[in-house]
């Protein structure tokens, strides 16, 4: 009797014991398609972002790239901060700013008490360290930091003569000559601050390991597969970010990218089709996204390159180009016809310029005109899906069955989208498809940085040269009074359209798609979207 007793007791402390054991090792996941490592409460939250291609680099002031961007937006922060859907500008690292009468001269407050995510101060010291790094560099190193501050240390065109710490959380810019757009600049992606502990210690590796005071920390990169960013817990802003991880998947068909949301294998789809906007629209378990739009999609033509060296050649390509058509079969609506290389909506648009309408009898006659040899030329597609494109090979199809109805023929090629960049930089493009996505709001951000003969080798991939253009986009920098920039830079846009380097094709409305219970997400003009406000609800 004693015996049984026991058994039972024994029995029943198996039980208790396993149903313990049992609840200890069970784990939940909420509003997330990834792993979850917490129990009880504590319940992690993964965000899969699908996108149509690989960042190029992690460093980014060593990039130009949207994919790029889209990662380091959540990882590094910059001075100033833009506001949340607009190109305003707020304190970010910098609590204010205060600029001298002459332009010369801005004085920045710091944030107190920032750490990086390796644990290095970020103080005053650290800004002037990041900005030795760039002003030091070279355009194959940092392209963009040429782009928007001119030249490096000791070059004739550059914006920034030196900056200096005074006391530990205040810093001086002294400028070679005022630039009005000098402050939207710093605010840009490309500028954010890194741990000078950590890009002295890697070098030209840094890209590979980047490490800065956002919201979110580097964790992994599987390349042409997917980056992992996890929670920044010092993070010095409360409550954000919202989310434990996020997971950013490479997937370049758009098709297939929406059908891994209508799976649950991702969360947030980028690059969507404008034509399934309408069913991701009458899906309840879904919504969608519009990015406001700024940007424009365009073809460059080469000008270093024949039959391209001739502006009549040029010229002729813009009225071959059924431009509405493109926009009608492949935007769905969601786009507006380009004729400037920048969109309406940023000042200084010249609405009066000379627009090449749909005219391929127009074409043939310039053709002509320029003793045009019929020589096969290169048409490059892009290989990803962009927000000015959401199916360059599409595109480039019926820019190529254009071409061929006035005489042109083209070879369609491509490659892989960082060669593509690089390729295109190095001007070894016939006519490529291209792009781009306004990083500040300012029309210098668009003519001077994709069409000034300074950006040659960087943004400029057409290597367009023109000496008036030169000399009215470098005034304009210098002049504060909005009104007479507006002028220049209208009149820099007609020079611009009779030497037609580009034929703009569209101003698009970028639309993505996600889970019906993602909340807080705010897709940002510039493409960069910030994730520290995403939650599930």
């Amino acid at each position: 009797m004693r015996k049984r007793k026991l058994l039972s007791f024994g029995v029943l402390l198996i039980v208790f014991l396993s149903t313990i054991l049992a609840a200890c090792g069970s784990n939940s996941k909420e509003g997330g398609s990834g792993d979850t490592g917490k129990s009880g409460n504590e319940k992690e939250k993964t965000l899969i972002f699908g996108r149509g291609g690989d960042s190029v680099s992690l460093d980014p002031i060593a990039v130009t790239d949207g994919e790029s961007y889209k990662v380091t937006k959540n990882i590094f922060e910059t001075l100033i901060e833009f506001g949340e859907q607009d190109t305003t500008l707020h304190p970010g690292l910098a609590t204010k700013w205060e600029p001298s009468k002459d332009g010369l001269t801005y004085t920045l407050d710091l944030q107190e008490g920032v750490k990086f995510h390796d644990g290095t101060d970020f103080n005053a010291e650290a800004v002037v360290k990041n900005f030795e790094r760039w002003m030091n560099g070279n355009a194959d190193k940092f392209p963009y930091f040429i782009s928007m501050f001119g030249g490096f240390k000791g070059d004739k065109d550059a914006v920034i003569k030196e900056v200096k710490a005074d006391g530990d959380y205040k810093v001086v810019f002294t400028l070679n000559k005022p630039q009005a757009p000098f402050l939207k600049n710093l605010a840009m992606s490309s500028f954010g601050i890194a741990s000078p502990t950590a890009f002295e210690k890697d070098g030209d590796k840094f890209g590979d390991n980047p490490v800065g005071t956002g919201p979110f920390k580097f964790v992994s990169w599987k390349r042409n597969d997917s980056i992992t960013i996890e929670k920044n817990k010092e993070y010095w802003k409360d409550g954000e970010p919202k989310l434990d991880k996020v997971v950013f998947r490479s997937i370049p068909d758009n098709s297939a990218r929406l059908n891994a949301l209508n799976t649950g294998e991702i969360d947030l789809a980028d690059g969507i089709n404008p034509s399934d906007s309408a069913s991701i629209k009458s899906n309840n378990q879904l919504q969608i996204f519009e990015r406001p739009s700024m940007n424009v999609g365009y073809l460059g033509l080469t000008v270093t390159r024949p039959p391209f060296d001739n502006v009549k050649v040029r010229q002729a390509v813009n009225y071959a180009i059924d431009k509405k058509a493109i926009i009608d079969a492949f935007f769905e609506g969601q786009a507006e016809v380009a004729k400037n290389p920048m969109p309406s909506s940023i000042e200084g648009y010249n609405d009066d310029v000379k627009e090449y309408t749909y005219d391929p009898k127009k074409a043939k006659e310039l053709l002509k005109e320029a003793g045009y040899d019929g020589k096969q030329i290169e048409l490059w597609a892009m290989p990803v899906p962009r927000p000015y494109m959401p199916d360059g090979q599409k595109v480039a199809e019926a820019i190529q069955k254009n071409l061929a109805d006035v005489g042109m023929k083209a070879k369609i090629v491509t490659y892989e989208w960082a060669t593509y960049l690089d390729k295109a930089s190095k001007g070894e493009a016939d006519a490529f498809l291209l792009g781009w996505t306004g990083d500040n709001g300012d029309p210098d951000n668009f003519l001077y940085t994709l069409l000034d003969e300074s950006n040659i080798g960087s943004n400029n991939y057409t290597y367009f040269k023109n000496s008036e253009t030169h000399k009215i986009l470098l005034e304009a920098q210098k002049e504060t009074d909005q009104e007479k920039r507006n002028e220049l830079y209208k009149n820099a846009q007609d020079i611009i359209a009779e030497q037609a380097p580009w034929v703009p094709l569209a101003h698009s409305t970028p639309l993505l798609a996600g889970k019906a219970d993602l909340e807080g997400f705010k897709p940002h003009p510039t493409g960069s979207d910030l994730l520290s406000q995403v939650d599930f609800k």
